[in-house]
């Protein structure tokens, strides 16, 4: 394998050694740090874009537009090239979506750029934002005198941002049309509930993929040096007693960590008749951090996979469906089933250049959230 691509890449075998040391730290990285993690940042893994979304998130090895900078950086080296579902070579690509949930409480905002600085390498930008307005605070509901004083009501906003920088290389590219690419994104993170509390934080995605004419497959390292929050909190006196007169503890700064997961994808295009095409897409998340409610789950690693397809007529009008997010469940009369959630979407392509998407999906299973329309507007120029 190195030698092949120091044929082609016309690397020193010091640069090789470097490539493979760092990939196998990064492979064992996770198994090392699974004892000082906690659930963080679960508004990052929301999605970006209707057509993954309606597709049960099977973008690791297909995104290839300015959503590549969410699923997989590398994609992003990509995405120019006349390739699947891809106008001919633009430079530029962007993207939106507005998605509400649970009956309009909260909103998730995503906005994408993504350029080509040259026929090989590629930059993107993306920034996502979840949040809730208008949360009622009743900490100082009740007055000195121990009186209930509703005017003593204020609201707040609890607000999660994401802004996420990519870049991407085209390392190899076979004469058959065979094209290799490796990017990283970085995280920067900003969290706030009101003027109470507030957190930064910063991670790193790492990514590979591989596109061929019928086939395309891709890996993403997500936060590979763990991802970190640190909280901050701000109270003042009157709130400090109020906590504490009601028996909850008062909240201290610290740490939040995301332990690295690995996401693979495969991607297979398959053309029939004339003007129709079916692609199939298969993702699978392997996560380090212990038994978590997947399909595959043990006391160390959990494997959630999940699968997608998209069926187009003459690249104009795309039909999309997905399944995921299966989960093992228990029933009032203790038998047990296993449950899953059924994505559905439609794109349209108007002049080869804006994109249309919608996904009809939710945030989890479907007997505990209600569906979502959600809508998202792609551009390439």
């Amino acid at each position: 394998m190195f030698i092949y691509f120091e044929r082609r890449l016309r690397m020193n075998k010091a640069w090789i050694h470097r490539i493979g040391s760092m990939g196998m730290i990064l492979f064992l990285l996770p198994f090392f740090v699974t004892a000082q993690v906690r659930y963080s940042n679960e508004f990052l893994n929301l999605g970006a874009g209707a057509r993954g979304l309606g597709m049960a998130n099977t973008q690791t090895a297909l995104a290839t537009d300015a959503t590549a900078v969410y699923w997989n950086p590398a994609g992003l080296a990509h995405y120019s090239k006349e390739s699947w579902k891809q106008p001919p070579y633009l430079r530029r690509s962007a993207m939106l979506m507005h998605a509400e949930y649970f009956a309009g409480i909260a909103a998730y905002d995503y906005a994408g750029f993504a350029w080509k600085t040259d026929t090989r390498q590629s930059l993107g930008v993306n920034l996502l934002r979840f949040a809730i307005e208008d949360i009622p605070n009743t900490t100082l509901l009740v007055d000195d005198q121990g009186n209930i004083d509703y005017s003593r009501i204020s609201y707040f906003t609890e607000a999660d941002w994401a802004l996420m920088l990519s870049y991407a290389r085209e390392m190899l590219h076979r004469v058959d049309g065979g094209m290799l690419s490796l990017g990283g994104s970085v995280k920067v993170i900003r969290r706030r509930i009101g003027d109470f509390a507030g957190a930064w934080g910063f991670g790193l995605d790492l990514g590979m993929h591989y596109m061929s004419l019928r086939w395309q497959l891709g890996a993403v390292l997500h936060d590979v040096t763990t991802t970190f929050n640190a909280w901050s909190y701000h109270l003042s006196e009157e709130e400090r007693a109020a906590f504490i007169s009601t028996g909850n503890e008062l909240p201290e700064n610290g740490m939040e960590y995301t332990l690295p997961h690995l996401s693979l994808g495969a991607a297979w295009l398959l053309p029939w008749k004339e003007h129709f095409s079916t692609l199939f897409s298969l993702d699978a998340d392997a996560y380090f951090d212990g038994k978590r409610h997947a399909l595959l789950s043990g006391n160390t690693f959990s494997l959630d996979p999940h699968f997608g397809v998209e069926t187009g007529y003459k690249e104009i009008v795309f039909l999309r469906a997905g399944i995921g997010n299966f989960q093992h469940e228990t029933d009032f009369d203790n038998s047990e089933y296993t449950s899953c959630q059924i994505n559905a979407g439609l794109g349209v392509c108007i002049k080869k250049r804006l994109y249309v998407d919608y996904a009809f999906t939710n945030l989890g299973n479907v007997s505990v959230a209600l569906y979502s329309h959600i809508f998202s507007l792609r551009l390439a120029f």
